[in-house]
C-alpha cells in the first residue's frame, strides 16, 4: 500500500483548513476580541502541519488506489476534525481536549451536538468557525457521496457508480463540471437561506452562522436555544426550506440548473422522501391538535419543523418535545434512523437504502407466493443487482449492530438507557439531540463523562462515512492485502 499520496492530500486538506481559521480570527480582531490570537496561532500551526506533509511526501504524490482512498477517506476526517479542535480547545471556553474534539467532530461531520454552553454571549469568531465547520463539511459530505463512496462500493453505493459516470444521463459532461455545479448550487442555497434569514430578522452573523448549519444540515446554532431563541414562525419556515432542501440530492439541482426541467422531482428517492415527510408531519400534527392546547396551523408548523430538522439529520430545535410524552419521541427515533437523500448533505441510513430494503423483502414474500417467478427490482429505472441488495442489507445490519454496540458501551460507563440508547443513534445518524432530560433538545452533551464523549465522536465519524469505510481500517487483511 503506498500511503505517500495519502498524507499529501491530508496535508492538502489541512492547508486548506488553517487559511479557513483566518476568517474567525478577522472577525474576533474587528470585535476586539482576544480570541483572534488563538485562531491566528492555530492556523499557522495548521498551515505548516499541512504544508510539512506536502513537502515531505510531494515525490509521492500522485493517483490514489481503491485501497488508499479507504485510508484517506477515514484519516482525512480523524486529523482534520484534531487541527479544527485547537482554536476551541484554546479560546478561553474552558473546554478540555475530549470536548474540543468532540465539538469539531460534530461540525465537521455535520451531526450539531454540543457540549458549549452560553452560545448568547460566545465570542463572534467562535460562533462563525462552528458553522464554517457545518459548511465546509457540508460541502465535503456531498463530494464524497458523489464522487467517492460510489467508488469504494459501500453501503450499496455503487449503484450510484453508473450515474456519476454515464455521460448520456447527465447535465453536464465532466466530473469536474458537475463538482462546480454542485458547489454553485450549495453556495446559492447558502446566500439566499442567509439572505432570507436577515430579512427574517437575524442579525449578519446569526443568518450567516444559520444559513450554513441550515443547507449543511448540521444544526450548529449561535443560541443555547436554537431556532427557539427567535421565536418567529417566520424564522422557522425558513428554516424547514432550507433542511428540506439541504436533504435532496445535489446532483440533481445540477441537472435541474443546466437543462431548467423537473428532474428534482421525478426522482423516486426525493418523491419517498417527500412523502415520507408529508406522513410524519400530519399524523403528529393531528396527535398535537388533538392532545395539546395548540392550534391546528401551530401544529402543522410545529411538527413539520421537527420532522424536517431530525429526518434532515440537522437538529434544531424550536420546542422541548421530551415534554410532550412518548408518542411524539418515539416518531423521532424513528426519524432518526431514516435520513435524507443519497447525495445530500444529510446523515443516517438514507432512504434509497429503505426502498431497496423494501423491495427485497416484497420480492421474497412474493416469491414465498410463487417460488419459480423472477422478480426484478429497479431503482430510479436502472436494475438492483444481487450485489447491490446484499450491500444494502448488510449495511443495515451493521448500522443496527453497531447502534446497539454503541449503546451498550455508553451504559457501560454510567449513562441511563434513554440516554445512551439515543445517544447512539443520533452520532450514527449525524443528527444533533437525542433524548431525555440531558441531551435531549432543551439540554446539550457537555455533562457526558469524557469517556462517552469520545465513542459518540467515534459513532459520528462511523454514520458519516457509511461505517464500512472506518471499519475496514480494524480487518488485519486490509493491511496485508
Amino acid at each position: 500500500m503506498n500511503l505517500r499520496p495519502v498524507f499529501y492530500i491530508v496535508g492538502l486538506f489541512l492547508i486548506f483548513l488553517g487559511a479557513a481559521m483566518a476568517l474567525p480570527a478577522a472577525v474576533d480582531l474587528a470585535a476586539d476580541n482576544p480570541d483572534w490570537r488563538t485562531f491566528a496561532v492555530s492556523g499557522v500551526i495548521t498551515v505548516f502541519m499541512g504544508g510539512t506533509l506536502m513537502l515531505g511526501f510531494r515525490s509521492g504524490a500522485g493517483s490514489v488506489a481503491r485501497r488508499e482512498a479507504f485510508v484517506l477517506t477515514a484519516l482525512s476526517w480523524v486529523v482534520l476534525c484534531a487541527f479544527a479542535a485547537l482554536p476551541l480547545r484554546f479560546a478561553g471556553l474552558g473546554l478540555s481536549y475530549a470536548d474540543a474534539y468532540f465539538e469539531a467532530m460534530s461540525g465537521l461531520t455535520t451531526t450539531g451536538s454540543t457540549v458549549m454552553t452560553g452560545l448568547d454571549g460566545a465570542p463572534p469568531g467562535i460562533l462563525l468557525w462552528r458553522g464554517l465547520l457545518q459548511g465546509l463539511g457540508g460541502v465535503g459530505i456531498i463530494v464524497m457521496a458523489v464522487a467517492v463512496l460510489p467508488f469504494l462500493r459501500v453501503g450499496g453505493m455503487q449503484l450510484f457508480q453508473a450515474e456519476s459516470s454515464d455521460r448520456s444521463e447527465k447535465a453536464l459532461p465532466s466530473p469536474v463540471q458537475i463538482a462546480r455545479g454542485i458547489g454553485l448550487a450549495y453556495l446559492i442555497l447558502m446566500l439566499g437561506t442567509a439572505a432570507a434569514y436577515g430579512l427574517a430578522g437575524m442579525n449578519t452573523l446569526e443568518a450567516i452562522v444559520h444559513a450554513m448549519s441550515s443547507i449543511s444540515t448540521g444544526g450548529f446554532s449561535t443560541s443555547d436555544s436554537s431556532i427557539g431563541h427567535f421565536d418567529s414562525a417566520a424564522i422557522e419556515w425558513i428554516a424547514i426550506v432550507a433542511m428540506l432542501l439541504g436533504s435532496l440530492p445535489f446532483v440533481l439541482y445540477v441537472r435541474a440548473l443546466a437543462s431548467a426541467g423537473g428532474e428534482l422531482f421525478r426522482d423516486s428517492q426525493v418523491q419517498v422522501f417527500l412523502a415520507i415527510v408529508i406522513a410524519f408531519t400530519a399524523v403528529l400534527a393531528v396527535w398535537l391538535n388533538a392532545t395539546e392546547p395548540i392550534a391546528p396551523t401551530d401544529a402543522i408548523r410545529i411538527s413539520l419543523f421537527n420532522v424536517a430538522s431530525i429526518i434532515s439529520t440537522t437538529g434544531y430545535a424550536n420546542v422541548d418535545y421530551v415534554l410532550w410524552g412518548p408518542f411524539f419521541s418515539a416518531a423521532i427515533i424513528v426519524l432518526t434512523f431514516i435520513g435524507g437523500c443519497t447525495g445530500s448533505t444529510a446523515g443516517a441510513i438514507k432512504v434509497f437504502r429503505l426502498q431497496i430494503v423494501w423491495m427485497t423483502m416484497r420480492a421474497q414474500i412474493l416469491h414465498l407466493v410463487h417460488p419459480h417467478a423472477v422478480y426484478p427490482m429497479r431503482f430510479a429505472g436502472r436494475p438492483v443487482s444481487a450485489e447491490v441488495a446484499a450491500a444494502v442489507t448488510a449495511f443495515c445490519f451493521a448500522y443496527v449492530l453497531t447502534a446497539a454496540a454503541l449503546t451498550l458501551g455508553l451504559c457501560f460507563v454510567g449513562l441511563d438507557l434513554v440516554t445512551a440508547f439515543s445517544g447512539a443513534a443520533t452520532a450514527l445518524g449525524n443528527v444533533g439531540p437525542g433524548l431525555g432530560s440531558i441531551i435531549g433538545p432543551a439540554g446539550n452533551f457537555a455533562s457526558l463523562p469524557d469517556a462517552a464523549k469520545w465513542m459518540l465522536s467515534a459513532g459520528m465519524l462511523l454514520g458519516r462515512l457509511e461505517l464500512f469505510t472506518v471499519l475496514l481500517m480494524v480487518v488485519p487483511r486490509f493491511w496485508r492485502a
